[in-house]
């Protein structure tokens, strides 16, 4: 392949399980940095109760600072409550957030793993009669803190009902960081095996163990060309404190540059960005490329 595609989550997925409060100003720089970096797709927030994610509180106020850029970009939305505010602001793109086990489902969603399914049929089916794209993930396909190793035919099985309903990407989440390269080629064959193209799905890398950049060159060898990415590696959830750091942007652009694969993206952008959020949030980024090039 000679194209791959960065999906950004670092303004959702990397900043929902810090500590200390940001700026709504921080978090409405950080999105435009990332976008105008080159990055083809940027996740904004997620319209979660506070109460769940307080990090994420001021969503709706960031997307009305973002104005009319921010309806391209996409924010997470947990159910029709979150859909109705998305809808209110004119966003043209959603995501929703399944799991593939039982216990994770019913801290994250309190719902069973089958009543997610109910509870995202509605949400997603108003949002593509109003025009909206939606993009479905699956949280725990690798592993689970509580239930510890997943079935791979119980990842597949959910990951294509929600899909199925819907959504025009699937994107397969490492949660905690366990999976190794091997389990990721098992698994996308598991999925293409179900009558899955490989177009229709991304990959999401935790890098808990230190495997996140090689899971995704395993992804690429198997015909995966989209990755789920956060800028200066930042991330984790609040619901599994065992899921570390997202894959780093940087560090997937540097193999994938090495590799003669283009991305659009402007590396030395995308590292100075992270550089000046780690300044915000008082602590180093955890990237190894944004150390190496930053100095």
């Amino acid at each position: 392949m000679s194209e791959v595609t960065i999906y950004e989550v670092g303004p959702r997925d990397g900043l929902q399980n810090e500590k200390g409060v940001i700026a709504t100003e921080v978090k409405v720089e950080f999105i435009q940095r990332l976008v105008a970096a080159g990055l083809p797709t940027v996740e904004a927030t997620s319209f979660v109760h506070p109460k769940w994610v307080p990090q994420l509180a001021d969503a709706a106020d960031v997307m009305a600072a973002l104005g009319d850029a921010g309806r391209d970009l996409p924010v997470l939305v947990p159910n029709e409550r979150g859909l109705d505010r998305a809808l209110e602001l004119g966003v043209r793109h959603i995501a929703i957030f399944g799991s593939a086990t039982e216990t994770f489902a019913q801290k994250n969603l309190n719902r069973s793993l089958d009543e997610q399914f109910a509870m995202f049929e509605p949400t997603v089916a108003r949002a593509r009669a109003a025009g909206l794209d939606v993009r479905a993930y699956v949280s725990m396909c690798f592993g689970d803190p509580w239930e510890g190793a997943v079935p791979v035919d119980q990842v597949v099985g959910v990951g294509k009902r929600l899909f199925d309903l819907g959504a025009s990407e699937l994107s397969l989440g490492d949660t905690i960081g366990v999976g190794t390269a091997g389990q990721v080629k098992g698994l996308i064959a598991a999925f293409t095996n179900a009558g899955m193209r490989l177009d229709d799905l991304a990959m999401h890398f935790h890098d808990t163990y230190g495997q996140a950049l090689a899971n995704a060159y395993s992804a690429l060898q198997a015909g995966i060309t989209t990755f789920d990415a956060s800028a200066g590696g930042l991330g984790g959830c609040p619901y599994a404190k065992s899921a570390t750091g997202n894959l780093a942007t940087e560090d997937l652009v540097w193999m994938l540059r090495g590799l003669g694969i283009e991305t659009g993206v402007d590396l030395d952008a995308v590292v100075a960005t992270s550089v000046w959020m780690a300044e915000h949030l008082g602590r180093p980024s955890p990237s190894a490329v944004v150390r190496a090039l930053a100095g």
